[in-house]
């Protein structure tokens, strides 16, 4: 059936004229394009889905027969339902305890389901979400040098392998342990498909504010699979738990086809780029500062996408779909911020100064997430995140790339290596911390700490103005590599 198909497209010559110069670019940019929005559509589709299902899980473990109460959730309604009572018949909920010591564990909270085990989730979310970034973080320093001897097309289509694999792993996952492999298993692919699809955008598009639109556009893909969150809330409450992980994997599997169909085994390097060493870019501070400001600007979505699903569910009795709602106001936002300053920053080469007020404004709603007090509130405050964010990103990334130009001998897949090394602090250091600084200081005060330090960190973006040429030695470094190749 497949070399049926393959010969039809061929004798349409539809594959030839996709392989053009002029459509080839195009085709690089769909792709890079559907990488970012599967591997984000998955990143956020366990957002919503962690807190109520791990809930699950733990009441469950702590359900034994004999019990006399045993505690656990409407699945439609979120409200509380006591399971194996022997005290009431099975058609009817008797009343609720009336000890205030098992009614609320939080003085905050106005819901009667919430207790203890809230804080035992919040920890258990942020290890599966941070494993995820932390294998990544392990990966990305053998990808860039990866993609710099075989190409970019290899370590892409290894990545949508992978991807289809940990999204059925998920689909099928029914305990911690397996949600925190399959999560950890999605990082390896995302590694592969963020480091491969940046550093093939950058070598394409060789303009400066044509590679500014191109990443912009690449965003886009990001931006609407940050809609995951909302698509995992709606489809959990009433399809199940299943459903979303098994549509992103057939997602995954045809732009994973359409990758290998359009790129021939021909079009593979085989001849190692020569380029700027790792560690010679780590000590660029320029590029120290983009990457810092792309870390802590990540580091505030992660941090409240690991947060906010079980303050809401304390503080203000939220149902599934609405724990997955508040998260589309975010992915819209982004959206439009990095189709509008991917460009514009280029354009007017006003990268810095982008994310400068990015970060500031990202700090500042950050900060007001403390002083919510119902879903409404939370939407307002993650449609600012998103747009702040959006902004920093849209700017940073194609920056990146320019600063390579100027300052370094281009080879795109290393630094872009190092701008996801700085995503991927983020997204492990943000959910990793986040349960255990809820629990001591309290949700207010960590969204009032993540607030300020990138709100402190933002002028620091000033310096990239106009950053100079490459010093002496780095010129010198240049020669002897191009001598010696």
């Amino acid at each position: 059936m497949g070399c049926s198909v393959r010969m039809i497209l061929s004798h349409l010559d539809l594959l030839t004229w996709l392989r053009q110069e002029t459509q080839l670019k195009r085709m690089i940019l769909a792709i890079v394009f559907l990488a970012l929005f599967v591997d984000h559509m998955l990143l956020s589709v366990v957002v919503p889905i962690l807190p109520s299902y791990l809930y699950s899980i733990s009441e469950a473990a702590t359900t034994a027969p004999g019990n006399s109460l045993n505690l656990t959730l409407n699945p439609t309604t979120n409200q509380p339902l006591i399971l194996d009572s022997t005290f009431a018949p099975l058609n009817r909920t008797p009343p609720l305890p009336s000890d205030p010591t098992w009614v609320l564990k939080f003085p905050e909270s106005n819901c009667t389901y919430t207790h203890g085990h809230l804080d035992e989730v919040n920890i258990k979310v942020g290890l599966v979400l941070a494993s995820k970034s932390t294998i990544q973080l392990i990966i990305n320093p053998f990808t860039g040098p990866l993609c710099n001897r075989i190409g970019y097309h290899i370590p892409m289509c290894a990545g949508f392998c992978i991807l289809v694999f940990a999204t059925t792993l998920f689909a099928f996952s029914s305990s911690f342990i397996l949600l925190l492999l399959a999560r950890s298993v999605q990082g390896v692919g995302g590694s592969c498909l963020s480091v491969a699809g940046m550093g093939v955008l950058a070598e394409a598009y060789k303009d400066n504010e044509e590679r500014g639109r191109a990443m912009g556009i690449s965003f886009t893909g990001l931006a609407l699979g940050l809609m995951g969150a909302p698509f995992g809330s709606l489809m959990f409450q009433f399809v199940g738990k299943m459903a979303p992980f098994l549509v992103l994997a057939v997602i995954a599997l045809l732009a994973g086809g359409l990758h290998a169909l359009i790129f021939k085994t021909s079009m593979v390097q085989t001849k190692e780029k020569k380029g700027t060493p790792l560690l010679t870019l780590l000590k660029d501070p320029y590029i120290v500062i983009a990457a810092g400001a792309i870390c802590l600007a990540t580091l505030v979505i992660a941090t409240i996408e690991t947060a906010l699903p079980v303050w809401m569910m304390k503080t203000m009795c939220a149902s599934k779909w609405q724990l997955g709602a508040v998260f589309l106001a975010d992915s819209i936002s982004y959206l439009i911020a990095s189709n509008i300053f991917g460009h514009v920053s280029q354009k007017y080469s006003a990268g810095w100064l982008c994310a400068c007020i990015g970060m500031s404004l990202a700090g500042m709603a950050t900060i007001c997430f403390g002083f919510s007090k119902n879903i409404y509130h939370v939407f307002v405050l993650n449609a600012c995140v998103g747009f702040s964010v959006g902004v920093v990103d849209s700017s940073i990334m194609p920056l990146m790339g320019n600063l390579v130009d100027l300052r370094h001998v281009p080879a795109y897949s290393t630094v872009y290596a190092i701008a996801d090394v700085a995503i991927c602090i983020g997204f492990s250091v943000g959910p990793a911390v986040t349960g255990p600084i809820v629990a001591s200081i309290g949700f207010p005060w960590l969204m009032a700490l993540i607030g300020t330090v990138n709100i402190i960190f933002a002028p620091l973006c000033l310096f990239l103005y106009n950053p100079p040429r490459q010093d002496e030695h780095l010129v010198i470094l240049k020669k002897k590599e191009n001598g010696s190749s």
